[in-house]
Order: C-alpha cells, then sequence, then structure tokens
C-alpha cells in the first residue's frame, strides 16, 4: 500500500502544488519584493527600501482604518458567536419546524457581499430618513451599519457549526447530570459550553478572519464615508493601491501588513481556544 501510494503521489500532489506555487507562492514573494519599491508596473519597479512602511505608518487613514477595524473585528465576533450559540441552542430543544428555522437562518449567507451591502443600505437609510440623517452623516451609523449587516450574513453559518457540536455531545452525559440534579445553567456552564469548544474555535476563527478581511460589504455600505471614517483596513489598501498616483508601493506595504496582522491574530486566537478544547 505505501508503494503504491509512494509511486502515484506526484501524479496526485504534483498539479495542486504547481498551481499552488504560481497562484499563491510567486505572487506573495513579488508582492513582498514590491512593497519595498515604488512602481507603477511591476515591469519599473524601483527599490526604495523601507520608504513606504514609513509613509504607511505617517498616513492617519490608515491608522484610524487600522483601529476602526479592530473596534468592528471585536464588537462582530462576541455578538455573532453569542447570538448565533443562543440560537443553535434553542433550534437543538426539539422545536417544532426547528429544519424551516436553520434554513432561513442560514440564506443569508448565500447573498454576496455587494447586493447584501446595498440592501442594508436601502433599509437603513430608510430607517434614518425619517429623523432626517443617512448612514453615511455619522460614523457611528456606518460602524453599527456594517455590525448588523455582518451579524444577519454570518449568524446563520455560525449557527450550523455550533448545532453539530451541541448535537455531538453524548445524551448519556447529560442525563447523569440532570440525575445528579444539575441545573440546565449548570449543564450548559460545565458540559455544553466546554465539549462546544472545537466549534468556539472554528466560528470565532471564520468570524475573525472575516471580519478584519471585509471588503464588498463595506465598499457597497459606506464606501467609507463620511470623510474616511468607516473606512475598513481592506478599503483602505484598495483605494491607496488604486486612488492614489504614486502610492502603489505603500498600498503593498500596507497589503504585507495586513496579511501578516490577520494570520498573527488567527493563530493566536486558535492555540488559545484550542488549549480549552476537551474531548467528549
Amino acid at each position: 500500500m505505501q508503494k503504491t501510494m509512494k509511486k502515484y503521489f506526484p501524479i496526485f500532489v504534483g498539479p495542486t502544488l504547481l498551481a499552488f506555487i504560481i497562484a499563491f507562492a510567486i505572487p506573495f514573494i513579488m508582492g513582498l519584493y514590491l512593497s519595498f519599491c515604488k512602481f507603477t508596473t511591476v515591469t519599473d519597479a524601483t527599490f526604495v527600501g523601507w520608504n513606504n512602511y514609513l509613509k504607511m505608518v505617517q498616513d492617519k487613514d490608515f491608522v484610524h482604518a487600522l483601529l476602526f477595524t479592530i473596534a468592528f473585528t471585536v464588537v462582530s465576533m462576541i455578538t455573532i458567536n453569542v447570538f448565533s450559540f443562543l440560537i443553535a441552542l434553542g433550534l437543538t430543544r426539539g422545536i417544532k419546524g426547528t429544519n424551516l428555522f436553520r434554513t432561513t437562518f442560514f440564506m443569508p449567507n448565500l447573498i454576496g457581499g455587494i447586493v447584501l451591502g446595498y440592501i442594508w443600505q436601502l433599509i437603513i437609510n430608510g430607517i434614518l430618513l425619517s429623523s432626517g440623517v443617512t448612514i453615511t452623516t455619522n460614523p457611528k451609523y456606518g460602524f453599527w451599519g456594517l455590525v448588523v449587516l455582518m451579524n444577519w450574513q454570518l449568524i446563520g453559518y455560525m449557527m450550523i457549526i455550533y448545532i453539530a457540536g451541541i448535537q455531538n455531545i453524548s445524551g448519556d452525559l447529560i442525563e447523569a447530570a440532570k440525575i445528579d440534579g444539575a441545573t440546565n445553567f449548570q449543564i450548559l456552564k460545565k458540559i455544553t459550553i466546554p465539549l462546544v469548544m472545537p466549534s468556539f474555535t472554528i466560528c470565532l476563527f471564520l468570524t475573525l478572519t472575516n471580519s478584519f478581511k471585509l471588503f464588498d460589504q463595506n465598499l457597497a455600505l459606506t464606501a467609507g464615508n463620511p470623510a474616511k471614517q468607516t473606512e475598513m483596513l481592506a478599503l483602505n489598501i484598495f483605494n491607496t493601491f488604486y486612488g492614489r498616483v504614486g502610492y502603489e508601493g505603500v498600498g503593498q506595504a500596507k497589503a504585507v501588513i495586513f496579511f501578516v496582522m490577520v494570520a498573527v491574530i488567527a493563530l493566536v486566537q486558535l492555540v488559545l481556544t484550542r488549549r480549552k478544547e476537551v474531548e467528549n
């Protein structure tokens, strides 16, 4: 068996590995190099050292976008996971029409980000216009509008993951706890949550990375207005690279820092939550 696997290993792995090198590894290395260059196309790049990174640090819009994105990510992670876990608990109690509720909650995840952004822009502006304002009148409206949009899109998806985790808990454990006189809250705290930690690990990772990388919803809902006060990191990088002549290298430097930041934070989150996982 092992000889057969070794024989056909290159045949099956080769195409995937080649695609990975061409589509990811080479562009990533080129992007890393270009972050140290001034360029308009990849053929006229001139090495300028750390100049692009210095300009990035001095860019007040980038700093504000970073802080705005962090705040948005923290709020979204908490609200999405709390609501999706509570809904998952409710839908694993044998309620009639559970499958219909699951389908309904999951459907927003199937809508594209740009479409979703415009839909919620119409909804929120329709509500705010009664007070004579729009979502871009005040940065607070844009912030909470993005939070609501993100929750509406991802709660159903995370709910499915939590439902799978809850249903994987042995019924004997729950029954034994009830026989011993444990209350519903004690069962939730001492059995359900610890045993669903693998689901928490996955959901926290997904909500963290999706919140940090949010672009199309941000573009469609507020486009960074008013005055770039609701501009998130991905949109700021896009506007720098394509909207400012001569700043392509700075945009590339921002993209590199963005990648490193998301990767480090996501890995730290994975390590911390996996330590709390217990076997069923």
